[in-house]
């Protein structure tokens, strides 16, 4: 049912149950919001209300009502831009201010601060409130996320987020009042609670209060040892993001420019976790053929994303038989460097030192797994460092981005297929497996690579896929909270699927808690997901298995997909983890 009303003498008609800040937004009035997260992709709405920043005057009402969470109603007459609202914006910035630490130059989201521009947005220009600044101990505790409460600001978006949509619940706020905190329960470090590390929490956070474990020192101090051999490996959704932090449009593919800026920094290799994606799929497609041939346990779900991994062996422990065994592609291309690369180059695998830029904040946390250095000398991968981080370590080179031309990765871990590249957007690791795994099922090639229904930003996709006398029942999910309910339904005995993709954050890969901020911006990661799928369609070769560089890796070294070998090297176990 639809509904009449006014905004600054603008009428219009939305559908009940709107919220004024989403009602206005329909006819292009911007009103402020800082606590508020768009979650409309989702299908949740955040109803916190805790800043007041989005105030607004509607007639009839004495008391200002917040526009994010006060629904539109017949016949309301609502007005922004009026001095009593403007003023009361302007007051609330200045006191989450007087209790704010002013480092905004050295702090690390410096010009990419939500309170910072709102601030300049609304002319705040002094604060008239001067009290007591709240002080915490900073969590420098995990692999992969550092936590500095005295920047936060309360508005609780962090909560929501994990909380809500991704179902962690590592967040709550304590307290009341000015002694109000975000804390984790009993105030453990965030490397003791069940915490995904998924990176959403930074995504989310309107301030510096949640930033990434920053490593880019460790970079530079790798590349300036002349006794190292530092490799360097880029993941799928990075392309497609990393020139956000130049100024490109979202969505720009950078591929060339990327490998180029990567050996100006001093990178004695620069190898494409794509190759790394063409060897899961080999080991994974041939996983779920031979668990569909041999009676083996089904639905079998995906393993690349370490978030989701970590999710599942705290909240669902009773199903680590379910996912696949596959590492995840870096740590893949991470061990086959120090092993198959090293041997053919005559490195010691002991002086080489492997950096993996991830789009993932978890991606960290992986690195250090213990068992992901089982049967090594060395951990698969070295360092990891994110999309923000490396166009930071640009920046500080003084490599004028926009202008680099473009050059190719290095050969053989650098070859790969399109199959590959759809692994930075939902439903691609599943899409890419289903085109290697159709053509060892039934011996046919498939001519219609493209699987439609596995693509989109729906939360959860299912789809029937015809693959010879079978069909193969599938589904795709994205963000924590969706894996949540598709894995309960297992729990259950009511799944009825054969295969399952699973990515903790949304949109994939692109949306991951390393990226550019989007600040909430669906048409970025949707953009994003367009230029994964061009390139894509841009490669010669589409499907794993024809990549002739996987080929001769498994001919000169690891023998066959899902043998002995491969096992050694490329897949891994999961464990139980208390919940926390």
């Amino acid at each position: 049912m639809d509904i009449q009303l006014t905004i600054n003498d603008m009428p219009l008609t939305v559908p009940e149950g709107m919220s004024i800040l989403d009602a206005a937004r329909t006819i292009n009035i911007d009103i402020p919001t800082l606590c508020y997260l768009n979650l409309h992709e989702m299908n949740m709405n955040n109803h916190i209300a805790s800043c007041r920043v989005c105030v607004v005057e509607v007639e009839g009402r004495r008391n200002l009502a917040p526009a994010c969470s006060t629904p539109a109603a017949a016949g309301m007459i609502v007005r922004t831009d009026t001095p009593r609202a403007i003023q009361a914006r302007r007051t609330m910035v200045e006191l989450l201010l007087s209790d704010h630490p002013k480092a905004c130059l050295t702090c690390a989201k410096n010009l990419d601060c939500d309170l910072q521009a709102l601030a300049a947005d609304l002319g705040v220009r002094h604060i008239n409130y001067e009290g007591e600044i709240s002080e915490f101990e900073i969590d420098t505790s995990s692999l992969a996320i550092i936590r500095e409460p005295s920047k936060c600001i309360r508005c609780r978006r962090c909560e929501t987020m994990c909380d809500d949509v991704q179902t962690v619940g590592v967040y709550s706020a304590v307290g009341r009042g000015f002694g109000t905190v975000i804390k984790t329960a009993f105030d453990r470090p965030l490397h003791e609670t069940s915490c995904t590390f998924c990176g959403q929490c930074i995504a989310v956070c309107p301030t510096g209060a949640l930033m990434e474990l920053d490593q880019t020192d460790k970079v530079r101090k790798a590349l300036n040892d002349p006794s190292q051999f530092v490799v360097v490996q880029t993941a799928p959704a990075v392309r497609v993001a990393l020139g956000e932090g130049f100024g490109l449009e979202p969505g720009t593919i950078v591929t060339g420019k990327m490998v180029a800026a990567l050996r100006r920094l001093g990178f004695d290799r620069v190898f494409d976790t794509d190759f790394g994606a063409d060897v899961t799929i080999m080991e994974e497609a041939t996983e779920l053929v031979h668990r569909i041939k041999h009676g083996g346990r089904l639905p079998m779900l995906t393993s690349c994303c370490p978030a989701w991994v970590k999710f599942f062996e705290h909240q669902f422990p009773d199903l680590l038989d379910v996912p696949s065994t596959c590492k995840s592609p870096h740590e893949m291309l991470g061990v086959l460097s120090k092993s198959y690369y090293a041997k053919a180059s005559g490195i010691d695998p002991k002086k080489m030192i492997v950096v993996s830029v991830m789009p993932c904040v978890a991606k960290k946390y992986e690195a250090a797994r213990p068992e992901l250095a089982q049967g090594q000398e060395t951990a698969d991968v070295d360092i990891v460092i994110t999309t923000r981080e490396l166009a930071r370590m640009i920046r500080e080179a003084g490599i004028h981005f926009e202008n680099l031309k473009d050059e190719e990765f290095d050969h053989s871990l650098g070859e790969s297929t399109g199959a590959a590249v759809i692994f930075g957007a939902t439903g691609g690791v599943l899409e890419a497996a289903l085109r290697t795994a159709y053509e060892v099922l039934t011996g046919e090639t498939l001519e219609k690579v493209e699987f439609e229904a596995l693509r989109g930003m729906e939360g959860i996709k299912e789809a029937v896929i015809p693959i010879g006398e079978r069909n193969l029942r599938v589904a795709v999910t994205h963000g924590l909270g969706n894996a949540r309910k598709i894995l309960e339904k297992i729990q259950a005995g009511e799944s009825e699927y054969d295969v399952i993709e699973i990515m903790a954050c949304p949109g994939g890969c692109i949306g991951g808690g390393g990226q550019p901020y989007h600040h909430g911006n669906v048409e970025i990661l949707k953009a994003r997901a367009n230029a994964i799928y061009q390139e894509d369609r841009s490669k010669p070769l589409r499907k794993s298995h024809e990549n002739p560089a996987v080929l001769a890796l498994y001919k000169e070294f690891v023998g066959e997909p899902y043998g002995e070998r491969a096992h050694e090297l490329l897949h891994t176990s999961f464990m139980k983890r208390e919940k926390l």
